[in-house]
């Protein structure tokens, strides 16, 4: 389907109600997209040449890595100088930095309603309030940084945040440069598209599509991966990417790409944006996201494991109250899909 052709689609799609909707969308992000200097395609990969002992050897090693998800430290209650280092900022500085994304819907976002201030809300800023209370006591002891996705690991390993809260994908590739804490979220992969389109999910009907993501995303990882691999049709075009993933259903709805591929949890809260969009076929891995930390921030690290215990054990205020006032309405009433596995902490040092 060409460009044209989609733009010619969208123009039908929802009726009056759902263009004013995907308009209104569309006509802010857009101009974040102008006033963003990126590239709309990244050049392609060059192909035939031989992989350096050092990349020999990061491949060798995602090879023989199994369950990321499992490779954090047990939880504990005690001090370190991470912890140290927080408590001791003077002032208004006395507060815990965090990366968030300010454009989630229901994750991290910054509600419409709240006046100047921009009240962030969603499931990733309750767990923020929740570590904050724990390590400075008070819930909003928090300085929140706007970081793209393809700037989560260098925010943590150049100190600008302590840590990212981020529906950060935990996997090799990642447990390499930075400490998780357990899982607090299942996921996976899934294709986001018009409900026009004869897109039906990560399938042959992607042949001939132009497939969106974000820099640095696990979900290019997958896509190129499965391109080497054959799994994905050699003519899906996946050289788009953006260094938000918001920015993608942008894209989708100005009729630049057919399809978005992202977390299934991300993908139905934009679908609730903009009714002219779906959800296509199932997810087609199964992902889990975790705390985002500094390797070496070992005290830090099982803080964090041991307020994600509490988080999950809490009926009234803790993981189940913030899947349902923000995650039930896109996700569905039951959680259990999104429930993360009892954590295993396998990582010794």
């Amino acid at each position: 389907m060409t460009a044209r052709q989609l733009r010619a689609r969208l123009k039908g799609w929802g009726g009056v109600g759902a263009m004013a909707t995907a308009c209104a969308v569309t006509l802010v992000l857009a101009l974040l997209l102008t006033c963003t200097n990126f590239p709309s395609r990244t050049a392609a990969e060059p192909t035939g040449q031989s992989l350096s002992p050092a990349a020999q050897t990061q491949e060798q090693a995602d090879e023989e890595c199994t369950a990321p998800e499992k490779q954090t430290l047990p939880p504990s209650d005690a001090d370190g100088p991470t912890i140290e280092a927080i408590r001791n900022r003077q002032g208004e500085k006395r507060k815990l930095i965090v990366g968030v994304d300010l454009s989630s819907y229901r994750w991290g976002y910054r509600d419409p309603n709240s006046g100047e201030s921009g009240t962030l809300e969603g499931f990733d800023i309750d767990l923020v309030h929740r570590i904050a209370e724990d390590v400075l006591g008070d819930p909003n002891a928090v300085q929140f940084k706007a970081i793209p996705t393809d700037q989560r690991i260098p925010a943590i390993e150049d100190g600008r945040v302590d840590m990212v809260v981020r529906t950060m994908t935990i996997n090799c590739a990642r447990v390499r440069d930075v400490a998780f804490s357990a899982p607090y979220f299942k996921t996976g992969q899934q294709v986001l598209a018009p409900k026009s389109s004869p897109i039906k999910g990560y399938d042959e009907t992607l042949a001939h599509q132009e497939i969106c993501t974000a820099t640095g995303s696990t979900a290019y990882s997958q896509l190129e991966a499965d391109k080497k691999a054959g799994r994905l049709p050699e003519s899906a075009d996946i050289r788009t990417t953006v260094p938000n993933q918001l920015d993608c259903l942008v894209r989708l709805q100005l009729g630049e790409v057919d399809a978005v591929v992202t977390d299934g949890a991300l993908a139905a809260s934009q679908a609730a944006q903009d009714p002219a969009v779906q959800l296509k076929g199932e997810a087609f891995t199964t992902e889990y996201y975790g705390v985002a930390m500094k390797k070496d921030a070992d005290d830090l690290v099982r803080r964090v494991n041991r307020i994600l215990v509490d988080f999950r054990e809490d009926t009234e205020d803790g993981w189940q109250a913030s899947y349902t006032e923000w995650l039930s309405a896109t996700l569905g009433d039951d959680p259990s899909p999104s429930e993360p596995p009892a954590p295993e902490y396998l990582r010794k040092s």
